[in-house]
């Protein structure tokens, strides 16, 4: 779009990394999206998804359940959408927790109030940018500064009632309580708002929608050409090597890689600064995952699309003991399975050092490991579901060293730094010190990952690139072209 000729080496054989899916027997099983935030064309990040081609055409749902959380009876929280739906079922819950709750939904109000804006990169804002910036964020920052040290685990011991105690555990801390309180009240938020809907179709063909775009701008794609070396030369990237020795040169480098895997094996660790290195040694990650798909002769109703179950008997999956498992439920999207037949998708969070030592030191049992996860999530959900388990017909186990083997992931982390309330809003630089003429993008340098930060910090670093080269930052989208094609 800014008059740069670009190129993109893929590792995989199809483009999106995390964001992806896969199909088995006819079903397909995704690795990624839950909902997008900017699929309201109200948000100025819908904007950018049009300027990617992502969601031209593309249906959206808005879920009037965002989650439900159930124990081995059945009693369960549903956690709507609509804030005062769910303050009202929370307060039928837990009448002795009124003010806990009200405080809490309070808080989700308020990230409700503030305007998302992303039109130009924070690192280029002026100080009147910034003064605009706090002047929009007003209206919120009594919720940010109320919250803004908070955690879901500390939080969740706010409440009196065990069972919803219990339940906003689950679901907003489970294995990671220093979870950031204010950014499971802006999921929330984004649900209310109707922000962040789902897209029919699915993880893959979202990535797909924006690699369309990029080849229809005139970008190269290479695929199964993974990056070994980026080519340094006088502290100056110059181009990439890749794993089969070819090389390619060029006046910029941009990784969207691994963060770890970039500096510490392509750079040779020789371009960091103290504070990276603390970010690498002491900052958590999002913990690996162990992914179960099923795809089930059965029809589900549409709600609850994604259930969260607390376990009372824990599970034991590899050498970690899980006492909490979700389910996502396809039935939403006709796209993901055969007429009258469901995907399903279980996942637990897992021990990565644990499966990639089994899968390097011993093939045969790694796979019976895997089938044993298979036959404990299926024999569990056979209880909530009476007969699913003769009624299966793919089953399929991604445990976290596939996640590092298809997407390079350091750890099998599916998105990255943690989002601890210690570094909610914390921002990283997309350069290394010492190193002209590169920049890193995607979520080892958005903390919290998902597509939208993600998205947004590859259309900041251009807005970067061009002020460097006294280039007006341009934007454009597929309709807008179609039109001007037409006038000429």
């Amino acid at each position: 779009m800014n008059g740069y000729k670009t190129q993109i080496f893929e590792m995989h054989d199809k483009p999106g990394g995390v964001c992806t899916a896969w199909e088995r027997k006819g079903y397909i099983i995704d690795g990624c999206l839950h909902w997008v935030f900017g699929s309201s064309p109200n948000s100025s990040y819908h904007h950018m998804w049009e300027e990617l081609g992502a969601v031209q055409n593309r249906q959206f749902i808005n879920f009037e359940e965002y989650r439900r959380v159930e124990d081995k009876d059945g009693k369960a929280w549903t956690i709507y959408s609509d804030l005062d739906r769910l303050e009202e079922h929370m307060n039928e819950l837990a009448p002795e927790d009124t003010k806990v709750i009200g405080d809490f939904i309070g808080g989700a109000r308020g990230m409700a109030r503030l305007n998302w804006k992303m039109d130009k990169a924070p690192e280029l804002h002026t100080p009147f940018d910034n003064l605009k910036m706090m002047l929009s964020m007003m209206p919120f920052m009594p919720t940010f500064l109320k919250f803004r040290k908070a955690s879901a685990g500390q939080y969740a011991q706010r409440f009196k009632n065990p069972f919803l105690r219990r339940a906003f555990t689950a679901s907003f801390a489970g294995d990671f309580a220093d979870f950031a309180l204010l950014a499971r009240q802006g999921t929330l938020a984004f649900q209310h708002t109707k922000q962040a809907g789902c897209p029919i179709g699915g993880s893959l063909e979202f990535a797909q929608a924006i690699e369309k775009r990029y080849l229809g701008l005139g970008g190269q794609v290479h695929y199964r050409s993974p990056v070994a070396k980026i080519l340094v030369e006088d502290n100056r990237a110059v181009g990439v090597h890749l794993l089969d020795g070819t090389e390619y040169r060029s006046d910029i480098v941009i990784s969207a890689a691994d963060g770890h895997t970039t500096i510490f094996n392509m750079l040779d660790g020789k371009f960091f600064n103290d504070k990276l290195k603390e970010y690498y040694a002491k900052l958590p990650l999002f913990p690996p995952l162990i992914y179960v798909g099923l795809g089930v002769d059965r029809s589900f109703p549409p709600e609850p699309h994604e259930i969260v179950y607390m376990l009372e008997e824990p599970l034991t999956i590899g050498n970690k003991t899980c006492d909490r498992m979700c389910l996502d439920i396809y039935s939403y999207d006709p796209t993901f399975a055969p007429p009258g037949k469901t995907a399903l998708a279980a996942f637990l969070y897992a021990d990565f050092d644990y499966w990639q030592k089994l899968r390097q030191e011993n093939r045969e049992q790694y796979k019976q490991e895997k089938e044993k996860v298979a036959d404990q999530i299926i024999a569990f959900l056979d209880t909530r579901f009476p007969g699913l388990a003769k009624q299966i017909e793919m089953r399929d186990v991604a445990t976290p060293a596939t996640w590092e083997r298809y997407t390079g992931n350091w750890q099998g982390s599916w998105e990255g730094w943690l989002l601890t309330s210690k570094i909610f809003m914390t921002r990283m630089s997309k350069e290394l010190r010492g190193l002209n003429n590169f920049y890193m993008v995607g979520q080892w340098v958005e903390p919290g990952g998902g597509t939208p930060a993600v998205a947004a910090s590859g259309r900041n670093a251009i807005q970067i690139i061009c002020r460097r080269d006294d280039r007006k930052f341009t934007t454009t989208k597929p309709q807008e072209e179609k039109q001007s094609e037409k006038q000429l």
